[in-house]
């Protein structure tokens, strides 16, 4: 069972000394009959230096609430598993300082998804969307002896690099209205991949040709209205309005190629 995000009116944040900082957490458990509506929950948090969302998250789950759910991995921005709605934002809660925040730090889950538990979101329709461009290479020949690595030169790599920064968390698709809207278009992330495997040197001409023609679809790079929301958001820094944007330009002119 899920249910679509959508924050309930929070409560007036209670007052907390200087030593603690409130975190306000959206609760969602439909396991419990009682607590089958959306709630937020507040939580009085130890303030301490280098403290960060996920840190307030773990330590109210640890000593306050052993229920309260929500996903997390590395603690190092690398597996994007804490993405997470942060004061009106799509942030990474292990890279987020609490002294950043305004309080009380409002926490909730992504938006545009649906919520399976507390701060957990299903994450199917993004990985299907990720997987539909077909994330991995497709050279015309390899290298006869297995051993011999696809060589790539340094100015390709640098042309690639930052596409290549992707950790899959879904704050890009969370902040896009199109893909909110439209379960059928591809989205940030997805593209970006794509974008990575057609400028890569070593990626088969013909398999490049196709991957194009697929980012030339309706539901491809031509229903990006260029916001920037996922730009603005991306953890890693990827510059995906503009990568969605080239590759506008290589559709248009495949197109022009036809004639």
């Amino acid at each position: 069972m899920s249910t679509e995000h959508t924050s309930p009116e929070p409560e007036e944040s209670t007052t907390v000394s200087d030593d603690t900082v409130t975190i306000r957490v959206f609760r969602y458990q439909p396991e419990k009959e009682d607590d089958a509506e959306p709630y937020y929950e507040e939580f009085a948090v130890p303030r301490v230096d280098g403290i960060t969302v996920l840190d307030a998250l773990m330590w109210a789950r640890d000593h306050e609430d052993g229920t309260l759910t929500f996903r997390h991995s590395c603690r190092q921005g690398v597996c994007g598993s804490d993405a997470m709605f942060v004061n009106g934002r799509q942030r990474l809660c292990c890279t987020t300082q609490i002294s950043d925040l305004a309080e009380p730090v409002q926490i909730d889950p992504l938006p545009h998804q649906g919520v399976l538990k507390d701060l957990v979101v299903d994450m199917d329709h993004f990985y299907d969307q990720m997987h539909a461009v077909d994330p991995f290479f497709d050279p015309d020949e390899l290298p006869d002896d297995p051993l011999e690595e696809q060589r790539q030169s340094p100015e390709n790599r640098e042309h690639i690099k930052l596409s290549t920064r992707c950790i899959w968390c879904g704050a890009c698709m969370s902040s896009c209205n199109i893909a909110a809207g439209d379960n059928q278009y591809l989205g940030p992330a997805s593209i970006n991949k794509a974008y990575r495997f057609i400028k890569d040197e070593r990626e088969g001409e013909q398999r490049r040709d196709e991957r194009i023609e697929q980012m030339a679809d309706d539901h491809a790079v031509w229903r990006c209205q260029t916001q920037f929301s996922c730009t603005e958001v991306c953890p890693k820094d990827i510059p995906l309005t503009e990568h969605i944007q080239t590759l506008k330009r290589d559709a248009a002119k495949r197109d022009l190629s036809l004639w």
